[in-house]
């Protein structure tokens, strides 16, 4: 727990990212979505009607200084409270000091960092005073709050969601730091603006990582004639990742991933993990490659194995509740399943047949008997006449044409012999048999 005065001067020695911490909404990066003109959170903090909020969002976005730049906009008595380091004594202790306060007339923000790590007896001794307004309590989590805050201190605050920044966001805070005298504008920088965007990149979506990795780029930096220049090489020492800084919208990029896809499509687990750890220690998006790794599901496995897909869908799942780092074991798992998998590539090889027939006759009416006919107009024009209602017969199965008559014996599916496909081929060719034993034409 520590009260602070939010209008005391940050000194010198302090890192980057505490010196640039912005101190109005104007200068606070990112959070459109919320912060923008006319947005919900923007008029609320700007018509000074605060309520108990919970902010939600992965580290480095800006939780803890929109908390504070609340309290410098609200005026309000601002205690910064720590989850981690604080219990029930504590919490009665602040508690007491806010009802103080509000004997005399001011409100008081409790700003509970990591409040996820607050056990139920330590979130519920909270419930009392926001329920009669001698706090506002603002909490900060990288959790889900629905599984992490009980539902009684929850239904209480409103839940923003604050989303990682963008590169674009990041560059331009960098730019500021080289800029503003806070930050480096007393001093002569030369760095190049391509390794600004390497920075944003790497920082995936954290302005604190952005702005501590620039730091310490300039300070091993290269002086000469009272200028400091960094160089790629001294940007490769800085982070660790001399092989691996690369730029997520260049070639590189799409070299890895490509590296990855073709690793598991060749049944080589050993490789599509380093591919992998390539990507996600070079500070790829692991949303990214989770989106990749679900498509490779039912591009190169399919029906060989209709448990890929659930697993791939499970890993990006599992990348968006937790994120980095600790969501690469659910890629690795996921990459090595599908690595090790039956590979069909029948669902894609059907799409594109179809979808070739479907550009060159895209004018095919839909049959007559497959239309719906919620009109008595329509009934008369034959929609839905002839249909045959596969559930109401012995072997759930009809030699109704569905097919426009120009494509009927069309076959766009065709299943191979791997894995559980094998099944689907056997049904299949048992299907088509019954049909053409009770006059379907396909």
């Amino acid at each position: 727990m520590e009260e602070k005065s939010l209008f005391e001067s940050q000194s010198d020695a302090a890192p980057l990212a505490e010196r640039l911490r912005p101190e109005t909404l104007n200068g606070f990066v990112g959070q459109c979505q919320l912060l923008g003109p006319g947005k919900i959170l923007r008029r609320l903090i700007e018509s000074d009607r605060i309520a108990s909020m919970i902010f939600w969002g992965p580290p480095g976005v800006g939780k803890t200084t929109l908390a504070r730049i609340i309290a410098r906009q609200t005026k309000s008595s601002f205690i910064d409270f720590s989850a981690v380091t604080s219990g029930i004594k504590e919490i009665r202790g602040v508690m007491q000091k806010a009802e103080d306060n509000r004997r005399y007339g001011e409100r008081t923000i409790v700003f509970v960092d990591e409040i996820h790590r607050f056990n139920k007896a330590q979130q519920d001794a909270f419930l009392p005073f926001v329920e009669k307004g001698s706090i506002i309590l603002i909490g900060a989590t990288t959790e889900n709050p629905s599984f992490e805050i009980n539902s009684a201190l929850l239904s209480r605050c409103k839940v923003f969601v604050l989303q990682a920044l963008s590169p674009e966001d990041l560059t331009a805070l960098l730019t500021r730091a080289l800029r503003e005298e806070r930050g480096f504008g007393g001093q002569k920088v030369a760095i190049a603006s391509e390794l600004l965007e390497t920075i944003a990149n790497f920082a995936n979506g954290d302005a604190r990582m952005a702005l501590s990795t620039l730091e310490m780029a300039i300070l091993n930096g290269d002086e000469k004639d009272g200028t400091v220049t960094v160089t790629k090489e001294t940007l490769e020492q800085c982070v660790s990742r001399r092989s691996l800084l690369y730029d997520k919208k260049g070639e590189e990029h799409y070299n890895l991933i490509s590296a990855l896809h073709k690793s598991m499509r060749n049944s080589d687990p050993d490789a599509a993990v380093y591919w992998l750890a390539r990507m996600l220690e070079a500070g790829e998006d692991p949303l990214y490659i989770a989106r990749r790794i679900v498509r490779f599901a039912a591009e190169d496995v399919g029906l060989a194995d209709p448990r890929a897909l659930e697993i791939a869908v499970a890993a990006y799942q599992a990348c968006h509740f937790i994120g980095v780092p600790e969501c690469n074991v659910h890629l690795t798992e996921a990459a090595i399943y599908l690595a090790v998998a039956p590979k069909s590539n029948a669902m894609e090889a059907a799409y594109l047949a179809a979808k070739k027939d479907a550009l060159s006759m895209i004018d095919e009416p839909v049959p007559l008997v497959i239309r719906n006919a919620p009109t008595s107009l329509m009934k008369d024009l034959g929609y839905g006449q002839g249909y045959q209602y596969a559930h109401d017969t012995a072997d759930k199965l009809t030699n109704m044409q569905c097919l426009p008559d120009s494509l009927q014996g069309r076959v766009y599916y065709r299943p191979t012999e791997e894995g559980v496909e094998g099944r689907f081929k056997t049904r299949l060719a048992e299907i088509k048999a019954w049909k053409r034993e009770h006059g379907w034409k396909g």
